[in-house]
This record gives structure tokens, sequence and C-alpha cells, in this order.
């Protein structure tokens, strides 16, 4: 069966600093998969990869079976792949309804209307409020984004990658700087619209355990620009050697005892 995503071999180099080592993994339909490990480890630099943001410096990297390496987010995400935009940061003056809708116009290739005409286009507008319903901000849509707090904040930048309405989707910490509570929150609602949307894969970086362990059907966890692991929570649990090495984490009796990495 084909993967949805996988990487073959993969390596980045920044000048003398090799990044990625050779790094290889696949994600199926229904999975959700965290990547994991220590700051320099290479997470951000694979979500680069994956995401066609940085073509790797040899391997290989597919998509539904096409070699997507460095063809950028564009191309990606007409052919169903998206990653979180972070847009509330590029463009904090925006609304909602428009940080939502510059997804939509790009799903809907209509990219060059200018935003004086969402209001007119039915399809955006439905698009807009479909994800906004999803993500608990339909009340927000006029407010401008950088006056959210941090969770809705959080919550934006997630919707607006769901608004492309992929089949796999890539978040870089979806959940970093906000509250526990928030967190959970986060997650659930995600979870939940990935479900109502058709979703068919989720891959995320993520240092907070408790997410990681909570949510994950995987966890692949890097070292050194390598994979030192590619298994599921339990396993990686009981790995005393990748908690020691990469979750930098105390074990008590062999059960690892969650926290950040």
């Amino acid at each position: 069966m084909t993967a949805l995503l996988e990487a073959t071999d993969v390596r980045k180099s920044y000048g003398d600093t090799l990044a990625l080592d050779g790094v290889s993994l696949r994600v199926d339909a229904g999975e959700f998969v965290s990547i994991i490990g220590p700051n320099g480890a290479g997470k951000t630099t694979l979500v680069n990869v994956l995401t066609g943001l940085t073509p790797p410096s040899s391997g290989r990297v597919r998509f539904k079976g096409t070699d997507v390496a460095g063809v950028g987010p564009a191309r990606l995400a007409r052919l169903g792949m998206a990653r979180s935009f972070q847009l509330v940061t590029i463009f904090p003056a925006l609304s909602v309804a428009d940080t939502l809708a510059v997804a939509a116009l790009s799903r809907l290739r209509r990219s060059t209307r200018p935003f004086a005409a969402l209001s007119r286009d039915a399809d955006v507008r439905a698009a807009v409020d479909e994800v906004a319903a999803l993500f608990g901000l339909h009340d927000k849509l006029e407010r401008a984004a950088r006056t959210l707090p941090q969770g809705d904040k959080k919550l934006l930048d997630v919707a607006s990658a769901f608004a492309l309405r992929p089949d796999v989707i890539l978040m870089d910490e979806p959940t970093s700087g906000v509250s526990t509570a928030d967190k959970t929150t986060i997650m659930q609602t995600l979870v939940h619209a990935a479900q109502r949307m058709g979703v068919r894969a989720i891959v995320q970086v993520e240092h907070d355990m408790d997410i990681v362990f909570g949510y994950s059907d995987r966890i692949v966890a890097l070292h050194q620009g390598r994979v030192l692991a590619d298994a599921t929570p339990d396993a990686i649990r009981a790995d005393a050697d990748v908690v020691r090495a990469v979750l930098g984490i105390a074990t008590t009796q062999g059960r690892t005892q969650p926290g950040r990495a």
C-alpha cells in the first residue's frame, strides 16, 4: 500500500552542519504521528523538508506516491498537504474572517481577488463559516487576529491550514505558549475538526509530552539529526535509552514521567 507521506534517507546540510542524517519515515492514512526530540535534533528542519519549504540535500520525499522534494508549500497545498501557517504573526491586522479567507482563496484558486470582494463571494464565505464553526471562532470573525487571546490565536493558526481541506496536515508546536487548559482544548478541537473534514493523517512537532503521549498513534524520536526510535507511545515509554537521550525525563519503575523535552 502506498504511504500518504514518505521520506527516504533524507539528508539536509547547512554548510558544515548536518541537520538531518539519513532520516526515513512513513505516514499512513488514519495515523496521528508526533515528532519529538531535544533542541537541535532536526525536528523543524524535517517538517520544512516534508512540506516542501526546504529541499533536502539528498534523499526522497513522496506524497501520495509523487516525488515532492522541494516543490514548495503552495504546490503541496494543491496536492492535499497543508502546514499551519502562523498567519496571525504574518498578517496581525487582518480580521479572523480574512485570515481564514487567505487559505480559502488559495484552495479555490482565487488568490488574486481583493479582500473587498470576500463578502460577495459565497464559496469563500461558506468555507470561512464552516472552519470558524468547527474551531469555535464564529463569534470572533470580525475581530482583528492580533487581539485574540493566545489560545484562540493558536486555534486560528491551525484553522487556517484546515481551511485548505488537506488530506495531511503538519503542525509545528501547535500548543506552544498557551496554558495547559488551552492545550487540551486545542488538541480536542483539531482532532474533532480533522474527523469532520476528512483529514486522513496528522503530523506534529510537539514538546509537551502529555500531548504527545495522549494523542499520538506513533512517535518518531529524533536525536542529532537521526531517527532514534519510531514506535507506539507504549514502546517509547518502555525504552529507557530513548527516554534518556531524547525526552530528557526520568523513569520510575519503568514508567515515564511526562514533562517537557
